[in-house]
């Protein structure tokens, strides 16, 4: 009976958890988001710009926090996995509180960059609520867990923008900071409050070798996970790359008298409205047949949904399409999370997700980018062919790395 009773209390924990967590990769996903729409409008505000300059600015303000989380996450991750998750959940969602409430206050766009940059250094809220989830979730149930988080990170980013938008109607671009850092204030109260962790500092990893400069030697699926890191990379490239280009790709192939505004804006949250309703259930799904089957059948349905759309000429079919994209990332990001989780040890667990969000942040940087350069080259179309031509390459390194999963991780 007592052992029972501490059961309920563990899993009564681990649900608090989840919950507490998910609100905060939300709010987190749309602290990262929400200044989008108007972002390019507050730094005109900031200084007399040229447009190429103000195109210039804009652009380097938006990348600084990616950059910057790309850089510091492992370090992040491996004090967590040293002092604990927890502890560096606090630290992010009470840092990017303080700076991007700031950001209401700058009279100058550097001070606004350099606040950005801030943001981005204290960043790995997500990829340290995702490690702590994995830890403390059994493995054979964490393709679930996972999954739901994704959901949050995910809805963040997706409804971010829109909020954005209808705050700074309401109370100013000014106050759209203010709330955010508000929202992000209150997940440092509940994490504070309300998220357990039974953290043992170790110095330990994976052949008793006591702070060991070079952990990673010691894993023995260390390109299984490299390979997850670069599929994180090609998710978020491929998803990113057509963001510079889509409104006039829709203006393109519209030929409807409805308002190529509103289309942008649906065809740009269909992908995150189907993640976010199937993330939960291939996460389940992996669970019971194994997550490698699963990303197998995700890097599938990924490389055929984008051939068509390269030569799509309806609105409706294209909407289609990109409902389709957000099916496949539902069907791999719970996946490599899981694969991570279960081919690490607990106490490198901080790190291995650390270099995720690294490997993530870089794509967000590497695909608008790439889209940008493809759409002059070879026109809107080949965007879609060259992400097609990224998964097909990354798919078949990563067939190349199932041999190094043992037999257990096979079967889990």
């Amino acid at each position: 009976m007592k052992k029972n009773t501490k059961t309920l209390s563990i899993e009564a924990e681990a649900n608090r958890n989840l919950v507490v967590l998910w609100f905060g990769v939300f709010i987190t996903g749309m602290g990262f988001s929400a200044f989008m729409p108007f972002l390019p409008l507050y730094i005109e505000q900031l200084g007399n710009f040229s447009t190429d300059t103000l195109n210039i600015l804009s652009s380097v303000t938006f990348a600084i926090s990616f950059v910057m989380t790309a850089i510091i996450s492992p370090y992040w991750g491996k004090l967590a996995d040293k002092y604990g998750r927890k502890p560096m959940l606090l630290r992010a969602s009470l840092g990017m509180a303080i700076v991007i409430s700031l950001m209401a206050f700058v009279t100058n766009v550097w001070q606004l960059i350099i606040l950005r940059a801030l943001q981005g250094l204290f960043g790995g809220f997500i990829s340290n609520a995702t490690a702590l989830i994995a830890t403390q979730t059994p493995k054979n149930k964490a393709g679930r867990a996972l999954g739901i988080i994704v959901t949050g990170t995910t809805s963040g980013q997706l409804i971010g923008p829109l909020l954005g938008g209808i705050i700074s109607s309401a109370f100013s671009y000014r106050g759209t900071f203010l709330i955010t850092g508000s929202l992000l204030f209150i997940v440092f109260i509940l994490v504070l409050i309300a998220v357990t962790e039974n953290h043992k500092p170790s110095d330990f990893i994976q052949g008793n070798t006591k702070k060991d400069p070079h952990p990673f030697k010691h894993l023995a699926n260390k390109n299984m996970l490299i390979g997850m890191f670069i599929t994180t990379m090609v998710i978020q490239i491929v998803n990113t790359s057509i963001n510079p280009i889509m409104a006039l790709f829709v203006r393109e192939i519209n030929h409807s008298n409805v308002s190529t505004t509103l289309l942008v804006g649906i065809i740009a949250a269909l992908p995150g409205i189907s993640t976010i309703i199937a993330a939960p259930r291939f996460g389940k799904l992996g669970d019971k047949i194994g997550p490698q089957y699963v990303l197998i059948a995700g890097f599938i349905l990924a490389f055929f949904v984008q051939i068509p759309t390269a030569f799509v000429s309806s609105i409706l079919l294209l909407m289609l399409l990109r409902f389709m994209i957000g099916i496949s990332d539902a069907t791999m990001l719970p996946q490599i999370n899981a694969l991570l989780t279960k081919s690490t040890p607990s106490e490198m667990t901080s790190r291995i997700f650390a270099y995720n969000q690294s490997f993530m942040s870089m794509g967000g940087v590497i695909g608008p980018l790439m889209g940008a350069i493809v759409a002059n080259i070879w026109g809107y179309r080949g965007i879609f062919i060259t992400g097609a031509i990224f998964i097909l390459i990354n798919f078949v390194h990563f067939l190349t790395t199932l041999k190094e999963m043992n037999p257990k991780e096979k079967k889990a």
